[in-house]
């Protein structure tokens, strides 16, 4: 499923997120797989389980980035 990150509190580290038929589902950050900076705002991509979002992927930068830090270079022989 798709949506926007339409609110959030860092102080609490939870947030909104708002899709495109009106749903709206409570996040905590903990659940975002590739966090890196700002979140208000962002296109995200996650699945829903219990009515709750899981596996949160933010929809900017690198796709790598889900996989583990960027800026990294992988030493070849």
């Amino acid at each position: 499923m798709q949506g926007q990150i339409t609110k959030f509190q860092e102080s609490i580290g939870f947030g909104v997120i708002s899709t495109d038929d009106g749903r709206k589902f409570r996040f905590s950050k903990s659940d975002i797989r590739n966090p890196n900076g700002r979140l208000l705002g962002l296109e995200v991509d996650f699945l829903v389980e219990s009515h709750s979002p899981r596996d949160i992927i933010l929809l900017h930068g690198s796709p790598w980035t889900v996989f583990g830090r960027t800026g990294q270079s992988v030493k070849r022989s």
